[in-house]
């Protein structure tokens, strides 16, 4: 079986850049959980099924898809909803990702990426061999959200705050892409980890 790499990161880190840059310039396969967490709540999917049982068909949309806004504002001021909701979605997402994971393997993939934001906070680095953090300093990360999501200042710290911070994360990974820089440096230093992994 080949390597299973997890790329984390952080808002606004450059994370997304580094795995669109592994997916279409190195050519391997990056399976997102952001992507894998909407394909499974898709109408006739387990984890839909399963949602719509446990908050009622009010949630759903014309077209039966459910209704995401209406899902949030229900879980946002209810622990409970929001428990119930996560113990549904979670587990079909790994499952879902593991999938994915073996096909690429099946048709003869060395290596495999993992785009997992959440990668240390759900504790989900049992699914990987190893892992990538994608770092920023935090006055970079706040610059750049501000000027991506055109946010206040405030709104930007807020967004930052409600995650876990990039340097605690710098602790818990494997290797560290420094993005502090332009993006040709930090892909130059995505490439010479791969190396160093033996998965380039």
């Amino acid at each position: 079986m080949g390597q299973v790499i997890g790329i984390t990161g952080g808002i606004a880190s450059g994370k997304s850049s580094v795995s669109q840059y592994i997916k279409e310039e190195l050519g391997f396969p990056v399976i997102d959980a952001d992507i894998a967490s909407r394909e499974v709540v898709e109408p006739g999917r387990e984890a839909y099924e399963k949602i719509v049982q446990a908050f009622g068909e009010d949630l759903l949309l014309e077209d039966l898809t459910i209704d995401r806004a209406k899902l949030g504002a229900i879980i946002f001021h209810n622990e409970e909803k929001r428990l119930l909701l996560n113990s549904i979605v979670h587990p079909a997402v790994r499952k879902r990702m593991t999938e994915q994971k073996e096909e690429a393997f099946h048709e003869g993939k060395k290596a495999v990426f993992m785009d997992i934001p959440l990668l240390f906070e759900s504790k989900l680095t049992y699914m990987t061999d190893k892992t990538l953090l994608v770092y920023v300093d935090e006055d970079v990360q706040k610059e750049r959200l501000i000027k991506r999501n055109a946010l206040s200042e405030q709104d930007a710290i807020a967004r930052i705050s409600s995650q876990m911070p990039l340097a605690e994360k710098k602790n818990l990974a494997d290797a560290v892409v420094d993005n502090n820089g332009d993006l040709q440096e930090t892909l130059e230093n995505v490439k010479q980890i791969l190396k160093e992994w033996n998965v380039l």
